[in-house]
C-alpha cells in the first residue's frame, strides 16, 4: 500500500504563497489518484483539490479556484499543491491522500475513495 507524506506547511501572511509536497512511498498496486484535503479547528474535513493519475484532470473546491494549483510528477512519486494569494480562512491542517483506481483519467473527489492518508501539515495564514 502507498503511504503519502506531506511537507511544506508553515506560517505565512495573507496574500503570500506556500507550496505543499506530497511524496508517496511504498509499492503502488495500481494507478492512484491523489487529493488534498484540509481541516480547520471545529470544522469538517473538506476536499481542496484532486488530480487524476495522468495529471490531466483536476478538481478544485470553489474557494480555492484560481489560487491553488495541483500537479503531479509520477516519476518522483510526488504531488504538489501550489497555494497563492492565501487567506486566513485557508488556515488548516492539510492532508494528502491516495486512492487506487484503474482509471488514468478519473479524479477522486470524495474522502471515501481514498485509501491512504498522510499525517498532515499545518498551514497558518495570518492577517
Amino acid at each position: 500500500q502507498v503511504q503519502p507524506v506531506e511537507s511544506g506547511g508553515g506560517l505565512v501572511q495573507a496574500g503570500g504563497s506556500l507550496r505543499l509536497s506530497c511524496t508517496v512511498s511504498g509499492r503502488a498496486l495500481s494507478r492512484y489518484g491523489v487529493g488534498w484535503f484540509r481541516q480547520a479547528p471545529e470544522k469538517e474535513r473538506e476536499v481542496v483539490a484532486a488530480i487524476s493519475w495522468n495529471g490531466a484532470n483536476t478538481y478544485y473546491e470553489d474557494s480555492v479556484k484560481g489560487r491553488f494549483t495541483i500537479s503531479r510528477d509520477n516519476a518522483k512519486n510526488t504531488v504538489y499543491l501550489q497555494m497563492n494569494s492565501l487567506k486566513p480562512e485557508d488556515t488548516a491542517v492539510y492532508y494528502c491522500a491516495a486512492g487506487y483506481t484503474t482509471s488514468g483519467v478519473l479524479v477522486l473527489t470524495t474522502a471515501n475513495r481514498y485509501n491512504s492518508w498522510g499525517q498532515g501539515t499545518q498551514v497558518t495564514v495570518s492577517s
